[in-house]
């Protein structure tokens, strides 16, 4: 999600539009995920959804960023 020049231009409400975006894509990743996804505050991008399975461990310098989670709904047991 790319919602940086949106974000300039449209201030604290295209800010949130872009916060519940990314968050509504966290959400949507974790039913078929294993991970936990991670919603973090990006400087270019504004808001990004990143998969813990990506990375392993996050990083340091992403956990600073992060803003919410949303953890994964997939599960194998039954």
């Amino acid at each position: 999600m790319y919602a940086s020049l949106n974000t300039a231009q449209g201030g604290f409400q295209a800010d949130q539009a872009a916060f519940v975006a990314a968050l509504d894509q966290a959400h949507a990743r974790s039913f078929h995920s294993y991970f936990t996804q991670y919603v973090l505050i990006d400087a270019t991008a504004g808001y990004i959804t990143v998969d813990e399975g990506d990375y392993g461990a996050l990083p340091t310098g992403m956990l600073d960023r992060v803003i919410d989670m949303v953890p994964s709904k997939l599960n194998d047991e039954f």
